[in-house]
């Protein structure tokens, strides 16, 4: 039974067996910045993508587990924290 996955029209679903055969055309699609999101039993295992999308997830995860302390930050930070509202995009 396939999974139906949520992907944009730029990425490509494979199954395992089909990424093992033809590695180095999925290889090419991936650093030409398609992501390669491959299955197993129609369940999504992995994905295959670029140098440079792989460095980009690694900076946001990076910026996810960053703690701030109040005191670190400079007073500009600080007004522009206080003075936010909730649900409203800043400016």
């Amino acid at each position: 039974m396939d999974v139906e996955l949520k992907v944009s029209a730029m990425d490509k679903v494979i199954p395992a067996a089909e990424f093992a055969r033809n590695f180095g055309r999925y290889r090419d699609e991936a650093m030409s910045g398609r992501i390669v999101r491959v299955t197993s039993h129609g369940r999504l295992i992995g994905g295959f993508l670029s140098e440079a999308q792989l460095l980009d997830y690694e900076r946001l995860r990076r910026r996810e587990r960053e703690v701030l302390r109040v005191d670190e930050l400079d007073d500009e930070t600080v007004a522009a924290i206080e003075a936010a509202e909730y649900g409203v995009a800043p400016e």
